[in-house]
């Protein structure tokens, strides 16, 4: 009998589970205190231009750059709530694993996604770039506003909220652990969150 194959997170969700969703909760709640807030400005510099490459790649549509600035085993996250709660016992507009963001890269790339044919235009803007410190040198958490105009189809819409992003540090620079995107209106009718927030 041959060796088991290795876990690949892009193809299964071997590592989501009850622990999983316990640790990115606890991750997710009261972390950005003013206790906790880095001012390091080099730091908060590098964080912003990492955010703003983020922002960049998006709106470009290169999704795949997009998707090599996660983790292998990561979170994306849009809660329905305003309080955010827990993704595993409450609704969500969006919860994708690596895997499952692995297959939104891929149908987006076909064609044949049709929420996006003809494909949305966006410009995004990134401010009020804030860091936490979590209790681990080489992790940070960070806190953002977004705007987002998105041309869809003759029709301008706008997106507006904040993001939560833990970041991991790497050789060359950071890995996305997880992102939890809070829209402002997410308990309203979002008329079909086609593009990637």
């Amino acid at each position: 009998m041959g060796a088991p194959a290795q876990r690949d997170p892009s193809t299964s969700s071997y590592y989501v589970g009850d622990a999983f969703y316990a640790a990115l909760v606890r991750a997710f709640t009261d972390w950005d205190r003013d206790e906790r807030a880095i001012a390091d400005p080099a730091r908060r510099d590098a964080v912003r231009a990492f955010l703003e490459r983020e922002a960049r790649l998006l709106d470009r549509g290169d999704y795949a750059a997009w998707l090599a600035m996660f983790a292998p085993e990561c979170a994306y996250w849009v809660p329905g709530t305003p309080e955010r709660g827990d993704p595993s016992r409450e609704i969500t507009v969006a919860f994708h694993d690596r895997r499952q963001l692995e297959d939104r890269v891929y149908r987006l790339g076909t064609g044949y996604a049709w929420s996006q044919a003809p494909a949305s235009r966006t410009v995004r803007s990134v401010s009020n770039v804030e860091l936490f410190a979590t209790g681990d040198a080489g992790i940070v958490m960070v806190r953002s506003n977004f705007l987002i105009a998105e041309l869809l189809d003759g029709e301008l819409r706008h997106w507006a909220g904040w993001a939560g992003h833990r970041l991991e540090t790497t050789g060359d620079g950071f890995s996305i652990l997880a992102k939890q995107v809070n829209l402002i209106d997410c308990d309203r009718n979002l008329r079909n969150p086609s593009i990637t927030l």
